[in-house]
């Protein structure tokens, strides 16, 4: 059995059949070839795959892709505008809040959920609300100076 969905995907209307059983971050890596999401632990701890789902941060290998029929999907290849990096993402590049990448993607979309949310951040905030997103690689440091600076030039942007 298929389910038809249809949904907006970084701005663009997707139409498709998926298997009831079908993980989002499944769909948009294999259906749709964002592979910017990435499937980190399949069990919704690592942070890896988060998206923007209505505009709110959700792990996407803990949803089903026939749960966001008619809903809206940013993924992290929809985020830049016009071949600038967001905000958030530059802030990343330019604070060195990635080591091999791995993580950064789900990150920078965690990141640029709660900036969106609140602007005002502070470095404790910070390491409470990015909890769910795990990097093997760093300590954080620059992760947690990215975010803030991100949050700074998101909040100049607006």
């Amino acid at each position: 059995m298929t389910l038809s969905i249809s949904l907006t995907v970084n701005g663009k209307p997707v139409t498709a059949k998926v298997e009831p059983h079908v993980l989002l971050v499944q769909f948009l890596r294999e259906n749709l070839a964002l592979t910017g999401t990435h499937v980190g632990c399949d069990t919704a701890q690592c942070g890896a795959c988060t998206v923007h789902l209505d505009g709110r941060a959700i792990k996407s290998c803990n949803i089903l892709a026939a749960q966001a029929d008619g809903m809206s999907v940013t993924t992290i290849e929809g985020v830049s505008k016009d071949g600038q990096l967001h905000p958030m993402q530059a802030a990343f590049k330019e604070c060195h809040g990635l080591q091999c990448g791995f993580c950064t993607p789900g990150m920078v979309m965690s990141a640029s959920a709660l900036a969106a949310e609140s602007p005002d951040l502070t470095e404790e905030e910070v390491r409470d609300q990015l909890d769910g997103n795990l990097c093997r690689c760093t300590g954080y440091h620059n992760i947690v100076k990215a975010v803030l600076e991100g949050a700074r030039n998101m909040k100049a942007d607006a």
